[in-house]
């Protein structure tokens, strides 16, 4: 097959100031993963300058927004989402073929905004909630102020479904917002979040894409910018961090994770159980930072969950994206597949048993596209990197356990501290081995997006970063405290 063409031929971005779309200097190429030699279509490559501006408009824009109440916000935000709907289906095709995932995630993914700025929405009472010390001495109003102008920078996985679970929140806190979408795949992204800032007064919302090297310093290492939130890599966050200490900007990291799956002896492992397992560990071809990626199973479990997932692995069927027979698209770059591939020949090469799923597509075009067939990779050595590292990718490690202290002190024993999950029948037990996890979030008996309540907050600890997503600690994320002190009056 070939890649789609939108309308007349590629799609063009451009970058999206003060209300109204200007051209960049230069312009990014994006490229199918299915079919690297074609092109998507190109997004603005902004300058400096430009990257500057748009924090301008946003610093300029931030005392209307930020004066009006939360319920006079929540009502703008909805009015926004107007234009989105008839536009899901292209929205939905465009980042399938940028990004590699098949259509149906995509459409999952681009109807996030909607879904978000609704939970949103009912939060706007707690927003505008203050507390009370009375005193004596003081009687003292402790209420939240927004932050100022916020850059938030999202990945090239979920990039509209991670962007709706910030941006709505950080709006709906006061603040205005610069919006950076990933550089390899930006045009649907663009496209929606454009859609939504040209309902709103100019400068709430701007959109910067672009190379690192070129704004980078300008949207983080700034003293007008107000915070930072970035979802991405490790390395990434580590880089942000950096430059935004020399300002002393806010951030708040939601980075990788290393996520452990525990399957306790009671276990439930039937159809519906084992298919909840498959998307959790292969959905978006594994690139998905709170996938499974450790495998734990009770040893008289382990035969059993292995042939299970197997029969589920056999009827992958890898193609493009957009290709309606496909059940798992490309990885989204050729160095991604290279690094999953290198983790599984190491493990092989150590002794460990690897099973491999599907077919590589057939079709000439798709010939060097960055596909990779899914894999199980069983009982390797914990020291081994499929164990230790993240692969973010289509390839799973299933260990053995014996006790629970044990599955815990293996799945704690990990840099990142995201997700985790528990699968039992027992709910007392789930939950005191939650309890016992070093991580931001607990699943029981599901993992992933589909099983994450967006009413509760999401992020990580330890090298899975810092800072919250969603709920009233979502919102409260992007806001500081203050606090109003009122000498009391003596009693007569």
């Amino acid at each position: 097959m070939t890649s789609p063409q939108f309308g007349s031929g590629p799609v063009t971005t451009g970058l999206f100031i003060n209300g109204e779309e200007i051209p960049g200097h230069e312009h990014l190429t994006v490229r199918d993963p299915a079919i690297p030699s074609s092109i998507v279509g190109y997004a603005a490559s902004a300058s400096r300058q430009q990257a500057l501006e748009a924090v301008g408009a946003a610093q300029a824009a931030f005392p209307r927004w930020a004066a009006l109440t939360p319920a006079q916000r929540a009502e703008k935000l909805r009015a926004s989402l107007a234009g989105l709907a008839a536009f899901a289906d292209v929205d939905a095709t465009l980042l399938s073929a940028e990004n590699g995932k098949i259509t149906r995630e995509a459409a999952r993914d681009v109807s996030g905004f909607a879904r978000h700025f609704a939970l949103a929405d009912t939060l706007t009472d707690q927003v505008a909630q203050t507390k009370t010390i009375p005193g004596p001495p003081y009687e003292t109003v402790v209420g939240y102020l927004p932050v100022g102008v916020v850059t938030i920078i999202v990945p090239f996985n979920w990039p509209i479904g991670i962007l709706a679970s910030t941006l709505s929140y950080a709006l709906l806190a006061g603040n205005t917002v610069i919006v950076k979408p990933p550089p390899t795949a930006p045009l649907a992204t663009v496209r929606v979040t454009q859609r939504i800032a040209e309902l709103l007064p100019a400068g709430v919302i701007n959109i910067i894409t672009g190379e690192d090297s070129e704004i980078g310093t300008a949207l983080v290492q700034n003293e007008n910018v107000a915070m930072v939130s970035f979802t991405g890599g490790g390395a990434g966050g580590r880089r942000i961090a950096s430059m935004a200490s020399e300002t002393l900007t806010r951030v708040s990291l939601e980075l990788g994770g290393n996520d452990p799956a525990l399957i306790l002896e009671d276990a439930l492992l039937d159809a519906d159980a084992t298919d909840r397992l498959y998307h959790a560990a292969f959905d978006t071809t594994g690139q998905i930072c709170m996938a499974i990626k450790r495998l734990y199973v009770h040893r008289s479990r382990y035969t059993e969950l292995v042939e299970a997932l197997s029969a589920r692995l056999r009827e992958t069927v890898l193609g493009h994206g957009l290709d309606e027979r496909t059940t798992m698209g490309p990885l989204h770059s050729a160095r991604q597949r290279e690094a999953v591939a290198g983790l599984i020949d190491e493990a092989r090469a150590a002794g460990a048993e690897v099973r491999e799923f599907g077919e590589l597509p057939r079709d000439e075009a798709l010939r060097d596209g960055n596909f990779l067939r899914p894999a199980l990779v069983l009982d390797p050595d914990a020291s081994l990197r499929i164990v230790t590292d993240e692969q973010f990718g289509p390839a799973l490690p299933i260990l053995p356990f014996d006790t629970d202290d044990e599955a815990v002190a293996a799945a704690n024993d990990t840099w990142a501290g995201l997700g985790a999950s528990v699968w039992t029948q027992d709910t007392e037990r789930a939950l005191r081995i939650g309890m016992r996890m070093a991580c931001g979030y607990v699943f029981i008996n599901g993992h992933g997006t589909a099983a994450l309540d967006p009413r509760a907050p999401f992020g990580g600890i330890k090298g899975s970063g810092s800072g919250r997503e969603m709920g009233i600690e979502g919102v409260r994320e992007f806001m500081t405290t203050r606090s109003i002190a009122l000498p009391s009056v003596p009693a007569d």
